[in-house]
């Protein structure tokens, strides 16, 4: 064997070697334990936190503005006793109970929900009157085509039931047009 054919058999079969016994280390060698990791979360006056920890991993809920509204509660009881104009007394007896929801920075909510694009209680029920509205006029849209439309594109050779199909689709959306244009001139949307 060739001198130069016989150091480069021994420099490949020792590198083999030495990788070898790396891997077998790297393998055998036992996993270390996970430290539990520390977060520093912000406090303040009025933040809340929760943290859930697993082998799965952590879970974290965290408010910065917890209670998001402040309750206040106030009662008013008022006994008087007046004397009428023609001789009669008069007796009232009057409880007021008020209950009012202020957000953090003072402010107090007066029943919406807020004027970021959310909507209040009012828009909710005339969302929910023009579904209602265009539902009826499609369904009306639709009964109305399907008696004086289909009949009369239905006899078209080739092409009437394509064209009747169309006749019941139109009817249906000028409905529903005029379903949410009727509501919306009755109710004061």
């Amino acid at each position: 064997m060739k001198p130069y054919l016989k150091w480069t058999v021994i420099s490949v079969g020792s590198i083999v070697a030495i990788a070898h016994i790396g891997v077998l280390g790297h393998l055998i060698r036992e996993p270390r334990v996970s430290q539990v990791p520390t977060i520093n979360i912000p406090r303040g006056p009025y933040s809340s936190y929760k943290i859930k920890a697993g082998k799965d991993g952590y879970e974290i809920e965290y408010r910065a503005n917890d209670p998001k509204t402040l309750t206040s509660e106030r009662s008013l009881d008022l006994e008087e006793s007046k004397k009428g104009f023609f001789g009669g007394n008069r007796t009232l007896d009057k409880t007021e109970y008020r209950r009012d929801e202020y957000t953090a920075e003072g402010a107090r909510n007066l029943g919406r929900v807020s004027d970021e694009g959310k909507s209040d209680a009012k828009s909710a029920e005339c969302i929910a009157a023009d579904a209602g509205a265009r539902s009826q006029g499609a369904m009306a849209g639709t009964s109305i085509a399907a008696g004086v439309a289909v009949p009369a594109v239905a006899s078209i050779p080739y092409v009437g039931w394509l064209a009747s199909g169309w006749a019941l689709l139109l009817g249906q959306n000028l409905g529903s047009e005029a379903g949410s244009t009727v509501n919306s001139l009755m109710s004061d949307c």
